[in-house]
C-alpha cells in the first residue's frame, strides 16, 4: 500500500463518528456513489456508532423491514431502487421478514428509504 493511502488511513481514523457520516456523504455526492454495505458487513460496522449522540437528536437509524407485504414483487424493486441489494438479497431480504436493511443509516435516507417501501406496501420501522 502507497505511503500516502496509509497517511489518509490514519486521518480518518481520527474523525469521530459524525465527521465520518459527513465525510462518506460527501464523497457519495461527489461520486454520485453509495456507500451502502450488504447486510452483515452493516451490521459489524454500524455497532460503535450506535450510542455516539444519545443526549443530541438521532442521527443514524437502523432501518428494518418488518413486512413485505401482499405485492412483494413492488416491495422488492423498491428494495432495490433505496439499496445497493442484488435482486437475490432483496427478494431473500421480503422473505425473510423481519430483516435489518441498514444499518446507520443516515436521517433523511432512512426516511426516503421508509417511505419508499411504505409506497411499495412494506411495513418498515426505524429505530
Amino acid at each position: 500500500m502507497a505511503a500516502t493511502y496509509e497517511k489518509l488511513i490514519d486521518d480518518i481514523s481520527k474523525l469521530t463518528a459524525i465527521e465520518l457520516g459527513e465525510l462518506v456523504k460527501a464523497l457519495e455526492e461527489k461520486f454520485g456513489v453509495s456507500a451502502a454495505m450488504p447486510m452483515a458487513a452493516a451490521a459489524v460496522a454500524g455497532a460503535p456508532a450506535a450510542g455516539a449522540a444519545s443526549s443530541e437528536e438521532k442521527l443514524e437509524y437502523k432501518v428494518t423491514l418488518k413486512d413485505g407485504g401482499a405485492e412483494k414483487i413492488k416491495v422488492i424493486k423498491a428494495l432495490r431502487q433505496v439499496t445497493t441489494l442484488g435482486l437475490t438479497e432483496a427478494k431473500k431480504a421480503v422473505e425473510e421478514v423481519p430483516s435489518v436493511i441498514g444499518e446507520a443509516v443516515a436521517k433523511d435516507k432512512a426516511k426516503e428509504m421508509k417511505t419508499v417501501l411504505e409506497a411499495a406496501g412494506a411495513k418498515v420501522e426505524l429505530s
